[in-house]
């Protein structure tokens, strides 16, 4: 069977409506409420009754995922004819729906303009396991850092993803997998056995999130409250590559679980891999990341480490990982690199990453391979369907890349 006989690629029949793309009416999606309560003031709904539409609403849009005012059975129908007129809770356009045959998911999303002079896409990813579906969360469109052995970097940054589009994508999400009441799971879906179809979100999407750290912290702390979503902020997890003062805000004003795009061990390499080094060097990351508030065994840091051939994988690499991460909770990720065209980088030989990994684990680390998923529908956190579609065809299907996979709570 051929990598594209393997796939199903679905077109969503109907697609569904770009609502601040066709009309200048701004979405209440994102909106914090007090946001949500000045906009309906605004719109003359009266003072005493501010809290309790901000209520309805939220419940509506975040525990029951309605997509439209007209749903909203318990709320009148000229509020809800104001509502239409003024507002929208329309999700994003679906431009391409792609299922691998080991059940992951990937959404080729668009947005509007928003200054970028035309509508930007992204990619949102599903990678469903036994114990839990996690969701791979885009925060910005292209990207600034030029970390050399990700594709993602060579595209330039288009813009920031503002909170309504950064929580669109879990909202999608559930929509589409069945996962607000009263909906149905799609024929043939692969889902957890149990529990939430999307239990778990990482931002390690298209983007460094904290560049973007606003609208990042709005949708997450909407996403964990517990009145709507209700997302634990232990299955919450946002990967950085190293923007050191906005790490420590992050563990006081968002509270979920941090992830460090690491890879190197020695300031002089992760200059060229990870060039936010230069700015923000190992030592300063480090201590940043011993200050993270919260942390403890229970609450540990996650470091991603990509396996480079003779580039950063030797048992020096590993010993000197261990003398780095010395007195932090840490979890070590093991990721081997998939090339992609043109680059020059190599995966270290399978042989070499299992003792790395031993060595690691030897040492008191839980260090997991990651394991391949979705390698068929080129399902990669940050690889744009715009920047693949100007490969040829054989090159895209040799663009195999590796999906996020443990993080978060198990509990």
């Amino acid at each position: 069977m051929s990598v594209m006989d393997a796939m199903t690629v679905a077109k969503p029949a109907g697609r569904m409506p770009l609502g601040t793309e066709l009309s200048p009416k701004p979405s209440l999606i994102g909106l914090t409420r007090e946001e949500m309560g000045a906009a309906l003031r605004e719109r003359g709904v009266p003072d005493k009754q501010i809290k309790m539409r901000v209520s309805q609403l939220w419940n509506w849009i975040y525990v029951r995922g309605v997509s439209d005012f007209d749903h909203m059975t318990n709320v009148a129908k000229d509020m809800r004819e104001m509502l239409k007129q003024h507002f929208t809770i329309a999700r994003p356009e679906i431009v391409e729906e792609q299922i691998s045959n080991d059940g992951t998911r990937k959404w080729l999303l668009r947005f509007p303009p928003r200054g970028a002079g035309r509508p930007v896409e992204i990619e949102a990813v599903y990678i469903p396991e036994e114990g839990r579906g996690t969701l791979c969360i885009s925060s910005q469109v292209g990207c600034t850092l030029t970390c050399s052995f990700c594709h993602t970097g060579t595209q330039r940054l288009v813009r920031n993803l503002t909170a309504e589009e950064i929580l669109s994508q879990l909202l999608l999400a559930r929509d589409r997998l069945g996962d607000f009441p009263d909906r149905d799971v799609p024929v043939g879906a692969v889902v957890p056995s149990e529990g939430r179809k999307v239990s778990n979100i990482v931002m390690m999407g298209m983007g460094e999130p904290l560049y973007n750290f606003d609208a990042v912290k709005q949708a997450l702390l909407i996403a964990t409250d517990g009145d709507g979503l209700s997302l634990s902020k232990r299955r919450v997890t946002l990967s950085t590559s190293g923007v050191v003062p906005e790490i420590l805000r992050t563990g006081e004003e968002i509270g979920v679980m941090l992830a460090i795009s690491l890879h190197a061990v020695r300031d002089d390499l992760r200059d060229i891999l990870v060039p936010i080094n230069k700015k923000y060097p190992l030592k300063e990351l480090i201590e940043a990341c011993k200050n993270y508030p919260g942390l403890s065994n229970a609450r540990r840091i996650t470091f991603e480490y990509v396996m480079l051939k003779d580039v950063n994988d030797s048992l020096e690499d590993a010993k000197g990982l261990i003398q780095l991460l010395k007195g932090v909770p840490a979890k070590i990720n093991l990721i081997p690199f998939n090339p992609w065209p043109g680059t020059n980088y190599q995966c270290s030989d399978w042989a070499q990453i299992e003792k790395f990994a031993d060595f690691i684990n030897s040492a008191g680390y839980a260090s997991p391979i990651r394991t391949p998923r979705g390698r068929d529908i080129l399902a990669a956190c940050g690889q744009l369907k715009s920047e693949s579609e100007r490969m040829r065809k054989t090159e895209r299907l040799a663009f195999e890349a590796m999906m996020i996979a443990n993080h978060g709570a198990d509990d």
